[in-house]
């Protein structure tokens, strides 16, 4: 009976301790989160997201945007590449309080092709950075909204 109940001891601290360090994990990714889209101008936003890094203009993002946003709470956006190896694809809207839209991690082995619908505040430029083998390649478009969303 005695060894019963250190091994319930036992599976309880051990449970208990990975419970915790999840409950770690998950406040660290729930600050990082908060940082990245955080509110600021996209100057900042773009400093601060990619630190000495240069964003190369490229022809080898594709986007497919509207040219006019009839409703800046829904803007659809679909991103396609050539560029080989990506790993990670950012989307910023030059005029949003929170310029970052969205961040995907890619398997860097598979075709590029993302699809979403994010809001605008205003008529600005969309810009997408992309991550491939520790080189940064950038694209833009504007798209020239209507009725602005983000409570503008």
């Amino acid at each position: 009976m005695l060894n019963n109940r250190r091994q319930f001891i036992k599976k309880l601290l051990l449970t208990s301790l990975t419970m915790s360090s999840l409950a770690f994990s998950k406040i660290s990714l729930g600050k990082w989160i908060a940082y990245d889209f955080g509110y600021r101008p996209i100057d900042k936003s773009l400093s601060e997201l990619f630190p000495n890094k240069t964003l190369q203009k490229t022809g080898k993002i594709n986007l497919k945007l509207p040219r006019r946003a009839e409703n800046g709470n829904v803007v659809p956006i679909t991103i396609t590449s050539s560029i080989e190896n990506i790993d990670t694809v950012y989307i910023l809207s030059e005029k949003n309080p929170v310029p970052l839209i969205a961040k995907f991690t890619l398997d860097p082995s598979l075709e590029t092709y993302i699809g979403a619908r994010f809001k605008m505040k205003e008529t600005c430029d969309v810009i997408v950075v992309v991550k491939a083998d520790d080189n940064y390649y950038q694209t833009r478009k504007r798209v020239i909204v209507t009725l602005g969303g983000c409570g503008g």
